[in-house]
């Protein structure tokens, strides 16, 4: 028999009914479970280095996303400032190419001005718990304030405390003040307090803190010891003062509109998971901040302790840059801030 007998004018159109018959159950079934079924895709910005507890505590928060209901919500990491600094990722949220921020307050800020009452005044608080009741309390407002703004608020959070490194001994105030200080370029209201107060504040991006270190631009930074250890300021500032300037405070974010596009049914998940991971992110960082300590001090880090007289100029000192602080901030966060705190010492 002749084989090119068999083909036909309408063997070729036969095959492809035959193919797509297969086909179109394969490319509905894709469909249904990216589409139907309520699966969506995220992508989170943060500052956090990659290998942190913090990244390690978002990805554990990624897994229980992908595991919630109607298909779950696929997210991708985007760590170590990969996406530009916080100004960039509130941008980027936005502009919707982002859908979720863990940021600090400073990017916050971004979005709502008043959420500086959160760390913008230096050591008003004397314990970590202080630092916690506050966020609890206040974090209450500052949420339908962010709300407003189209940013769902998932979790507060924080890093612990603020110290200083410098790249040579200090141990007063007025040694940090003659010392040419890194302030964060993104707020010139701060500058300018600092300025008003003595000191010397040189605005720059968070990333160019290493490079301004190296060229002498910089000789002294208030940063978190994570954040010191893992981009090894310490070989350039081998001195840290162990004042409670601050504690870096922040929260995970989410667009309101990414927000609204979850179902009711996925919404409760997502939201237990984000803070879960918020509460340990802020569990591990005490933890992982004396952790870093050691690691530097390996390095050659010298600790330094201010005596308990130096400690208290500090305080004398920094609370004279509170009215201002309190203008900048807005008086009634200021004010509410003072009240939940004379609150909770009594």
């Amino acid at each position: 028999m002749n084989v090119m007998s068999l083909i036909t004018p309408e063997a070729p159109r036969r095959f492809y009914r035959r193919w797509m018959d297969c086909l179109v159950p394969v490319i509905l079934g894709c469909l249904i479970s990216d589409e139907a079924l309520g699966a969506q895709r995220m992508r989170l910005g943060t500052l956090v280095p990659k290998g942190s507890s913090y990244y390690n505590h978002l990805k554990t928060m990624e897994s229980a996303w992908k595991r919630s209901p109607g298909g779950g919500v696929s997210i991708s990491i985007y760590p170590d400032g990969r996406l530009g600094g916080e100004a960039e990722m509130v941008r980027r949220m936005r502009g919707r190419q982002l859908q979720v921020g863990l940021l600090t307050v400073a990017g916050l800020a971004e979005i709502e001005p008043r959420v500086t009452g959160l760390q913008q005044a230096p050591m008003i608080f004397r314990s970590i718990d202080e630092v916690e009741h506050v966020m609890q309390e206040l974090g209450k407002d500052l949420e339908g304030m962010l709300e407003k703004k189209g940013f769902k608020v998932l979790g507060w959070t924080h890093a612990g405390w603020v110290h200083f490194f410098a790249t040579d001994p200090i141990q007063t105030i007025d040694e940090v003040r003659a010392r040419k200080l890194f302030c964060w370029a993104g707020s010139p209201e701060v500058v300018k307090i600092y300025q008003n107060n003595g000191f010397k504040p040189v605005p720059l991006e968070t990333k160019d803190i290493v490079p301004g270190l190296q060229t002498g631009m910089i000789n002294c930074v208030p940063m978190p010891p994570m954040a010191a250890n893992f981009s090894q300021v310490d070989t350039r500032a081998p001195y840290m003062l162990k004042v409670n300037w601050g504690a870096l405070t922040g929260g995970l974010v989410m667009t309101m509109e990414a927000w609204n596009g979850l179902s009711k049914d996925q919404q409760q998940p997502i939201l237990r998971a984000a803070k879960e991971a918020a509460m340990a992110i802020q569990k591990d960082g005490l933890r992982e901040a004396e952790e870093s300590i050691q690691a530097m001090q390996k390095r050659g880090l010298k600790v330094i302790e201010p005596s308990s007289s130096q400690l208290d100029e500090w305080h004398l000192e920094t609370a004279k840059a509170y009215p201002e602080i309190r203008e900048m901030v807005d008086p009634s966060v200021f004010d509410r801030v003072d009240a939940i705190l004379k609150a909770y010492r009594k």
